[in-house]
């Protein structure tokens, strides 16, 4: 029947005066392989295609019947730019599709709602982040058609600027927070870098990078991890501009210091005290920034620094003076390393300027004065600890402590973290700082390919079935290439843990995701078991998507410590692209197992991403 499939279409892709042909020209044709129209493989590949382009259409159509209004923005993007190499016109159509439903769904707030109505401050925050439906589907109609992005962008301000009154001042004056217009920019921007679009990522960012804030430093710090020499340009241009901006205050030096030596932790400190930070999932140590431009950022840093402040009552900085005294002791170590001429001229100012402070939130033992900065050695954590736990005055401010102490320590891969953690009273957070402090010790061992020693954490530690699962399946990772038997035993013990987690959860189908990848090249047999399992999981879940993350966190003195689990080795978007590739049809109707919207459709776009990256 395929064999009649394929000669079909490989008449119906024949011109009429190819069949008028005569015989003798016929054979002639026939003999010639170099003049061959097409060979069974290539009719093949052309119906592979054929059906992808057909799959991705059915699906944008049936996404406006979706009644998820996010996902069907994002389907009908993602369907978009599948598309675009192999039918542009559908493509552009859809975009345009696309962005009429970002519309209808920013409107609706249906990114922001919950369940527990947000505050509208909460609802300003996700504006002002960039995070929106429309910016998701600018993103990539940028990364195809930079025109096309542009001219929806456009289009985007307008808007905002005919709904903000004096528009043409609406540059935040905190140095942290973005415009509108811009956050969105720096987010799109973001997405292209993602995507490895570095020069265009760049363009469309280039207008929100005049200012300082937590979104355009980060941007920067990021696009250096892609192109340094274009990074470091554009953070000249801004040191140059900053330099003669009469409003920076210490909040930008402490912004721009992100750059130079704290990439992905931002923070900015409020006149009343405390602050504002954004802080990276994993901790990136000072960048290698050349010395000329590392001393034009003293330089303009010290001039900003050394300005003469205005009495309380008329200063109108973001800092204020508590807040420019912090920013000081946190960056002074810096400059006493780098510039100690300059760091003389900033001590006497700092004590000028502490004479007549008066709040306690100027004080040296602020944690936020050190982290990225300067990490207290253990030896030294330990010692001012008793002190600082003996004038505690509450047991939920000693329990903190020891959260703090157990949570250094482990990320130095100490296990006597485990010590200060059973001193905590508090049984839930006890139990919390424990599996916390496992589940670190079993992530060095993993970044240190040390397979033996992350089963021996899961074996003995203090671990929930979804941290249990998710050890072995990273020491499997490891170990499924050289050691084929032991690293798909381990991978059944995580199968085995995966399926005690509550039916119903969203762990529970992420992990049989993931433990489903390792298997498509080591066992696609169980593999395929395995996704089944994991269908049932995403029927039980409501808020399943295919690229949900598991996050653990543990609250202490130096803020909230965050482990994830996610990302692309838990994608199900992946692993339907490997199960593609293994066998298609199969592949197709394991999608229709999928009861919910949006993992069907995900499985579906991957199906179809395959299939035309193959066929290219």
């Amino acid at each position: 029947m395929k064999r009649i499939m394929i000669s079909l279409l490989f008449l119906s892709l024949l011109s009429p005066a190819t069949l008028g042909q005569n015989s003798q020209e016929r054979r002639v044709q026939a003999e010639s392989k170099e003049r061959a129209v097409f060979s069974d493989a290539e009719l093949a590949a052309a119906q592979r295609r054929e059906f992808a382009v057909s799959a991705l259409i059915s699906l944008a159509k049936e996404a406006n019947s979706f009644n998820d209004l996010a996902l069907r923005p994002r389907v009908l993007a993602r369907a978009a730019d599948l598309l675009w190499d192999a039918d542009n016109v559908n493509a552009r159509a859809l975009f345009l599709r696309a962005w009429e439903a970002a519309e209808k769904g920013d409107a609706e707030e249906v990114t922001i709602k919950t369940k527990d109505n947000p505050p509208p401050m909460v609802i300003a925050l996700r504006r002002l982040s960039g995070h929106d439906l429309r910016s998701e589907v600018l993103g990539l109609m940028a990364s195809r058609d930079r025109t096309l992005g542009n001219e929806f962008l456009a289009k985007l301000k307008r808007e905002t600027e005919s709904k903000t009154p004096n528009s043409n001042s609406t540059q935040p004056l905190d140095n942290w927070s973005a415009s509108d217009t811009d956050a969105k920019r720096l987010e799109i921007a973001r997405r292209l870098l993602k995507e490895g679009l570095v020069e265009q990522a760049l363009e469309i960012a280039s207008p929100s990078l005049n200012y300082v804030n937590a979104k355009a430093i980060n941007f920067l710090s990021e696009l250096r991890t892609k192109n340094a020499e274009a990074a470091d340009q554009r953070f000249s241009f801004l040191l140059s501009r900053i330099a003669l901006d009469p409003s920076a205050d210490a909040n930008t030096v402490s912004g721009l210091s992100s750059y130079v030596f704290t990439p992905g932790f931002y923070i900015t400190f409020k006149p009343e005290g405390g602050g504002t930070w954004t802080q990276p999932e994993q901790t990136v140590g000072p960048p290698n920034i050349p010395a000329n431009l590392r001393d034009k950022f003293f330089q303009v840093g010290a001039n900003i620094l050394l300005r003469r402040l205005p009495p309380p009552d008329q200063d109108s900085s973001s800092a204020g003076r508590a807040g420019t005294i912090n920013v000081i002791r946190r960056l002074l170590p810096l400059f006493e390393q780098y510039v100690p001429d300059t760091a003389v001229a900033l001590r006497a100012h700092l004590t000028q300027l502490t004479g007549s402070a008066t709040r306690d939130t100027s004080r040296n033992d602020n944690p936020l004065l050190t982290q990225g900065i300067r990490d207290e050695e253990p030896r030294d954590l330990l010692e001012g600890l008793q002190d600082r736990i003996d004038h505690a005055k509450t047991p939920r401010e000693r329990d903190a402590l020891y959260a703090t102490a157990a949570v250094t320590l482990a990320a130095r891969g100490d296990v006597k973290a485990h010590d200060f953690a059973d001193k905590i009273d508090d049984p839930k957070r006890r139990s919390q700082v424990h599996e916390f402090i496992d589940l670190q010790l079993i992530q060095l061992a993993i970044g240190k390919k040390e397979a033996s020693e992350a089963v021996r954490f899961a074996e003995t530690g203090q671990l929930t079935h979804t941290q249990r699962a998710f050890a072995y399946t990273q020491a499997a990772r490891i170990l499924v290439d050289s050691k084929r038997e032991t690293g798909l035993e381990l991978l059944e013990k995580a199968a085995d843990e995966a399926m005690r987690i509550e039916n119903g959860s969203v762990d529970r189908a992420v992990l049989l995701v993931g433990i489903a990848m390792q298997l498509t090249t080591a066992d696609r047999s169980r593999a395929w078991e395995i996704m089944g399992h994991a269908a049932k999981a995403a029927n039980a879940s409501d808020t399943f998507t295919g690229e949900d993350w598991i996050r653990f966190s543990v609250p202490s003195t130096r803020g909230v410590k965050t482990i994830g689990i996610g990302g692309e080795h838990f994608s199900l978007f992946r692993v339907f692209q490997l199960l593609a590739k293994d066998d298609l049809y199969r592949s197709i109707e394991l999608t229709k197992s999928f009861r919910n919207d949006t993992p069907r459709a995900t499985s579906i776009l991957a199906i179809a991403s395959a299939v035309l990256k193959e066929t290219k």
